[in-house]
């Protein structure tokens, strides 16, 4: 079950499951965490690869770790759930960076039946400079887990395109870099983790900030 949420990511005391909140288009949230290092001086950003079986971007590179917000929990709490269950990662509340908020809306098709999703994102970063061969992913959800070169990772991103097509959210077809990765969110985290390398980061928000101003993609 998922919590009906405002505009500012509040729960509204109502319920939905997720089925229901796609098929009416109710707002709901979820978190969205990646993860950087800073290895001989070049900054990294691990992506993981979402499993074959998945009917949305099977194959697909995505965020480091995601997903939608069981009633009854916070981001943050929701956000450090998925990084465990995914990927292995066992993170403190202070951890995790806050980069900003997105709502997001779709409204099309999904298996030739109609898909809304309406969405109150928090974006997070979180350190973490171990290979990547040492996260333990889930493998139902996904394939493994990869780090690329910011700057290379930023390039191909921009270049390879996504589109929603047959009904089917899925990469671009013929794209030389399959993804389902949105770039203004990547250079959103991208720009807070350099700020955070440089030491030019300023204090960490609050729930209460978490719930600022936002943008519509």
């Amino acid at each position: 079950m998922l919590d009906e949420v405002d505009l500012e990511g509040r729960p509204t005391g109502r319920t939905a499951d997720r089925g229901r909140v796609h098929r009416e288009g109710i707002r709901h949230r979820t978190a969205h965490v990646w993860i950087f290092r800073t290895v001989d001086g070049r900054d990294e950003i691990l992506l993981q690869k979402r499993s074959a079986a998945k009917d949305s971007f099977p194959d697909c590179y995505d965020i480091s770790s995601a997903g939608h917000i069981p009633a009854g929990l916070g981001f943050r709490e929701s956000a450090r759930k998925e990084l465990r269950e995914e990927l292995g990662v066992t993170s403190r509340p202070g951890d995790l960076h806050f980069c900003g908020r997105r709502h997001f809306l779709y409204n099309g098709e999904f298996y030739g039946e109609p898909f809304h999703d309406d969405q109150v994102t928090a974006i997070y970063f979180l350190v973490d400079d171990r290979p990547a061969e040492a996260f333990r992913i889930q493998r139902s959800e996904l394939s493994g887990v990869r780090w690329f070169g910011l700057d290379d990772c930023l390039r191909l991103v921009r270049t390879n395109p996504t589109q929603q097509a047959g009904g089917v959210r899925k990469a671009a077809a013929g794209t030389a870099f399959r993804h389902c990765i949105i770039p203004e969110e990547l250079e959103l985290a991208a720009q807070c983790y350099v700020r955070y390398r440089n030491g030019t980061e300023e204090g960490g928000a609050t729930e209460h900030a978490e719930a600022g101003p936002e943008s519509v993609v």
